[in-house]
């Protein structure tokens, strides 16, 4: 029987689809990427913020569109929408035969039985479980990386984000489970480990007693095979000099970390309900590049929060003109039902969110610019991802990028490479986020 599955939003998703995917692919089900041969339709939905909401809802449409021109005989949705608006879905889209909560993807072969047999189903699970799955993930990121989610859910409770009500408390995933997956991946051929959670940096804490992130880094660095670690999600207050000694002995851990910080005026980003001042943020930022000098920094940033005034935007772009960050991106702030700051006052017109997150992004284009400029002339290390079509080129990333979110190198050559490939690269020259370089013989 024919399956098509469609994974929306992040990384952490990701993971939940692979490993449905994986469960899926044990019972005999064939993967395809044909909607109009799918026997089954599976989305993974997210509903982080509106856009995310509404791409969601119309592939639900789109796909259940199917279930009256094709083979179509189950649609099933999963994951973050599906656990936030799981009545509307079944009472609005009557095309959908099963909703599985964020906890519940462990249930996907038993939901599409059900649905297969005319049943509609709703599988919820304690919003606080966290199934484990013995099945092998199906991973389906080109096989050279994968991501490794090492916790869920979180305790934060900014004032802008739901994920807490839909995916739970913070909690780890045991250690040995995790070397466990870790060794699965890396047997399969994956060279590049990317450690992802809601937040990584306090991984441990729950169930160790103590943040337990650099000892885990350790015992991945043993796993044969795995070249790279790359650490995303991590909050600036929860890093430490744990973090950081282990980032500077071990060779396999990429100088690399994804800090979203939100904002840099004190009084948002205490409305915010974040727990840093930007004194703290810059203090941290400061000692990283002091500990690792080659350390490469990505930061997120939501732009026009409500009561956020051209002054407080403007020491925003202060901030980034002066912290001068490798890598950045920049959300407009979305009202999200059922969280605080969507009832705040003075909410920011659509218009003026967009244009303070223009200004932004051009000053850091700008940063980017002379950054990459840098580069030029320096030996770096590459993993291959693919060959450009119809030319003697392939595409890769240094340890500066990550997948799907940062810049890339063109490498021109001659001789034949294959994706997860490692290669030296002279950088020749500088794009607006992304390198050219010659393959080093």
């Amino acid at each position: 029987m024919n399956v098509l599955f469609i994974s929306l939003g992040c990384d952490k998703n990701l993971v939940d689809t692979e490993v449905m995917l994986g469960l899926l692919a044990s019972r005999g089900y064939q993967m395809i990427d044909d909607e109009t041969q799918a026997d089954v339709i599976v989305i993974n939905t997210c509903c982080f913020i509106h856009d995310a909401k509404e791409e969601s809802i119309q592939t639900i449409l789109e796909m259940a569109e199917y279930k009256k021109t094709g083979p179509l005989k189950a649609l099933i949705v999963t994951g973050c929408l599906a656990q936030r608006y799981k009545e509307e879905i079944v009472k609005e889209i009557p095309e959908v035969d099963a909703v599985l909560g964020t906890t519940s993807y462990d249930k996907i072969v038993e939901a599409i039985d059900k649905a297969l047999e005319g049943e509609v189903s709703i599988e919820l699970t304690d919003i606080d479980a966290l199934p484990r799955v013995e099945t092998k993930r199906l991973v389906t990121t080109g096989g050279h990386f994968a991501y490794l989610k090492i916790a869920e859910g979180c305790d934060k409770h900014c004032t802008y984000c739901i994920i807490p009500k839909i995916r739970g408390n913070f909690r780890s995933v045991p250690m040995e489970q995790l070397l466990e997956e870790a060794q699965m991946l890396a047997d399969q051929g994956v060279k590049e480990l990317i450690l992802v959670a809601q937040e990584t940096t306090l991984y441990g804490k729950d169930i160790y007693g103590e943040k337990s992130l650099h000892v885990l880094l350790k015992k991945l660095c043993r796993i044969g095979g795995i070249q790279w670690i790359r650490i995303l999600y991590c909050y600036p207050e929860e890093i430490d000099d744990n973090l950081i000694q282990v980032m500077k002995e071990e060779k396999k851990i990429c100088h690399y970390l994804d800090l979203p910080i939100q904002h840099a005026s004190n009084e948002i980003l205490k409305r915010m309900g974040r727990r840093t001042s930007k004194e703290q943020l810059i203090e941290i930022i400061e000692k990283l590049r002091k500990e690792i000098p080659d350390i490469t920094l990505r930061t997120t940033l939501i732009t026009g929060f409500p009561g956020e005034t051209k002054e407080q935007h403007e020491e925003l772009m202060e901030f980034v003109d002066q912290m001068e960050f490798d890598r950045l991106g920049v959300f407009t702030y979305s009202p999200e039902e059922d969280t605080p700051a969507a009832e705040m006052a003075d909410q920011i017109p659509e218009e003026v969110k967009e244009d303070r997150q223009a200004e932004i992004m051009e000053l850091q284009q700008d940063i980017a610019f002379d950054l990459a400029e840098d580069m030029i002339g320096r030996e770096v290390l590459v993993m291959i991802e693919g060959k450009v079509a119809d030319e003697n080129a392939y595409v890769g990333r240094t340890y500066k990028d990550a997948p799907n979110v940062d810049g890339l190198i063109f490498v021109n050559t001659e001789e034949e490479l294959m994706s997860g490939d490692f290669a030296r690269v002279k950088v020749t020259g500088a794009l607006e986020y992304d390198l050219i370089g010659e393959l080093i013989s």
